[in-house]
């Protein structure tokens, strides 16, 4: 049979004895050991542990005892979280190679469920920018054009996902770096509130901007993952008291009623004209679908002047962490920014956080009238491989993290899904916020956009590239 695309898909064939967990494991490394040396996704491929956990989710199925719904699905993590018996490179060549001695809840929580982890993909180094490149292990392609990025931080993530290897991945979000390669590898990404889904450790700088999220090909896939790696874990007291809830609940609701206001030009931005319009259709759809839709205009001003010394401070902080001689090894962009944040001071530092309690009370007041906003995910489509970031030419916060960095610093609940393909060849995303907590209201929305746009994948544009990567 032809291999399931999607999680709902393949659980099904494993209950009927269609298909064994065992198939589809060797069916993905095989796509990992043709495709990765194209792409450059996985920083490791655990084949033993595959083939291990496969074995064991095709025992259970057979005798009727599933750990989840998931069971025996693959799946990838990003390195940058810890996996037992490996180590957690965080895309550099300064950290550790001693392998971790516990899971991140996380990862804990996809072995519970039965999941078959493939390996660890690639991340930009600390997860710095919304492309993944590294002096540590190269560059990482898109699929749909190897010359473009897949985005990042979770670039190996989307790039993986898109070219058919795993059906959900793990990826984790701090500026955007989940809705950056859902947006510019053709997929559905979410990052829950923060608090949603339990994280260890909790002592990172920036542990109050990142969310831990699915990467997925629908969003039931999505909201699935949702379900399991929100499950307590008592090593978080930042994390919100578990409530049981089954994501998928509520998918097929609609968007009837529902207030959005749609922006293109949030906090001053600027969007390419074929985004702006494949977003605006998207967002006339869900208005025939019955929502109510308002222009929404800046809604915010420009952030740069209020965070980039705060972006900047957290940086030097894991700078500090680095030997002196062994900071020729970073990342020279990240390296460069560490040291300038060295110069923050503690009031300029405790200042941003005050500034981010402002931000999230005039998000605050704004959502007072509305249920989501909607906005690009990206102001235009996946840059080349080649693009310096946070330069000149791909500033950070004007091409980069625009729509998505906002509702890091407010911890906001923020979905991508894809909404057309550019006359360049590349997709479009299309980015829906809701109030904290909110996820219910965002995974609605995000499903009725996947109808009105009746995407799937592969799309035909994306076919027709993995058909030459798979003979080249």
């Amino acid at each position: 049979m032809t291999m399931p695309a999607d999680a709902v898909a393949m659980t099904r064939a494993f209950r009927r004895g269609d298909l064994s967990p065992v198939e589809v494991a060797e069916e993905h490394l095989s796509g990992i050991e043709q495709l990765d040396p194209q792409l450059n996704a996985f920083v490791l491929v655990d084949h033993a542990g595959a083939r291990a956990a496969a074995r064991a989710s095709a025992e259970r199925w057979a005798s009727g005892t599933p750990r989840s719904d998931l069971d025996g699905v693959p799946t990838t993590i990003k390195d940058i979280i810890a996996m037992a018996g490996f180590p957690m490179r965080e895309g550099s060549s300064v950290t550790s190679p001693e392998p971790c001695d516990h899971d991140h809840p996380v990862v804990a929580r996809v072995k519970e469920a039965g999941m078959v982890v493939l390996g660890k993909t690639t991340t930009s180094e600390f997860g710095w920018k919304g492309i993944t490149d590294t002096p540590a292990h190269g560059i990482t392609r898109n699929p749909w054009h190897l010359d473009h990025s897949p985005g990042g931080s979770s670039g190996g993530a989307g790039a993986s996902l898109a070219a058919g290897i795993g059906v959900i991945a793990h990826g984790n979000d701090g500026g955007g770096s989940i809705r950056i390669p859902a947006s510019y590898c053709g997929l559905v990404g979410l990052k829950p509130t923060f608090g949603r889904v339990p994280q260890h450790p909790v002592d990172s700088p920036y542990i109050s901007l990142v969310s831990n999220g699915p990467l997925a090909r629908t969003v039931t896939d999505a909201a699935m993952f949702l379900n399991e790696i929100t499950k307590p874990d008592h090593r978080d007291w930042h994390a919100v008291p578990y409530d049981g809830r089954d994501w998928r609940i509520g998918l097929t609701a609609g968007v009837r009623g529902m207030r959005i206001g749609f922006t293109t030009t949030l906090g001053g931005a600027e969007v390419d004209p074929e985004v702006r319009d494949a977003c605006r259709a998207a967002v006339d759809a869900l208005e025939g679908m019955g929502a109510h839709v308002e222009d929404a205009g800046a809604v915010v001003e420009p952030l740069r002047p209020r965070f980039e010394a705060y972006w900047k401070a957290g940086f030097a902080a894991r700078l500090r962490t680095i030997p002196e001689e062994r900071r020729d090894e970073l990342d020279p962009g990240f390296r460069d920014l560490a040291e300038q944040g060295l110069d923050v001071g503690i009031a300029n530092y405790y200042a941003s956080h005050g500034a981010r309690a402002e931000l999230v009370r005039e998000f605050k007041s704004w959502f007072g009238g509305y249920d989501l906003l909607v906005t690009p995910t990206m102001p235009t489509v996946a840059p080349a491989v080649d693009t310096v970031y946070h330069s000149p030419g791909f500033d950070r916060w004007d091409h980069a993290v625009p729509f998505t960095v906002p509702f890091n610093l407010t911890g906001q609940p923020a979905g991508s899904m894809p909404v057309g393909v550019h006359s360049t060849g590349l997709p479009i995303g299309l980015q829906l916020v809701g109030d904290h907590w909110e996820e219910a209201t965002v995974l609605a929305a995000m499903a009725a956009v996947e109808t009105a746009t009746g995407w799937t994948w592969p799309h035909p544009a994306l076919a027709d590239r993995l058909a030459g990567l798979a003979t080249a």
